[in-house]
C-alpha cells in the first residue's frame, strides 16, 4: 500500500471547518486537490498531516493559526483615502477586494469599513487567526 512520503503527487478530498462547524471550503463537487508534498503549495498544517498517510485512508484533523494562515496582523488592517478607489466603484462592508502590491503581487483585501471619505481595508488572510479542522481521504499517491 502506498503511504505518503515528502516529495509524493497526493490527491486528496477534504473538507474544512471552522469550530462551529460551518464548512469554509471543500473538495465535494470538484476534482480532488492535487499536490506534492515538500513545494509549499498547501498550508503546513495540512501537508504535515497527509505525509503518512496510506492511500484511501481517511483522517481527520486541526490545524492552529500557526500552522495555517498565520496569526491575525492588526497592522495589515489600514484606513486609507476613498479618492484612490474609482469614483463610481461600490465599496461595501465585507468585499473583498484584489489589489496588486507595489512588487506586482497580487493581494486580497476585505473591507471592514467605509465613509465618504476612507475606507478600512484587511489585508490579513481571510483564514488567519483562525483553528482549522479537516476532513480528508487521500483518494491517490504518486511517488
Amino acid at each position: 500500500m502506498k503511504v505518503g512520503k515528502q516529495g509524493s503527487k497526493v490527491k486528496v478530498t477534504y473538507k474544512g471547518t471552522f469550530d462551529d462547524g460551518t464548512v469554509f471550503d471543500s473538495s465535494e463537487d470538484k476534482q480532488p486537490l492535487q499536490f506534492t508534498t515538500g513545494e509549499g503549495k498547501v498550508i503546513p498544517g495540512f501537508e504535515n498531516n497527509i505525509v503518512g498517510m496510506k492511500q484511501g485512508e481517511k483522517k481527520k484533523f486541526e490545524v492552529t493559526p500557526g500552522e495555517g494562515y498565520g496569526e491575525k496582523n492588526e497592522a495589515l488592517v489600514q484606513e486609507i483615502p476613498r479618492k484612490i478607489f474609482p469614483e463610481k466603484m461600490e465599496l461595501k462592508k465585507g468585499m473583498v477586494l484584489v489589489m496588486k502590491s507595489p512588487d506586482n503581487r497580487q493581494l486580497m483585501a476585505t473591507i471592514k469599513d467605509t465613509t465618504t471619505e476612507t475606507v478600512t481595508l484587511d489585508l490579513n488572510h481571510p483564514l488567519a487567526g483562525k483553528k482549522l479542522h479537516f476532513e480528508v481521504e487521500v483518494v491517490e499517491i504518486e511517488g
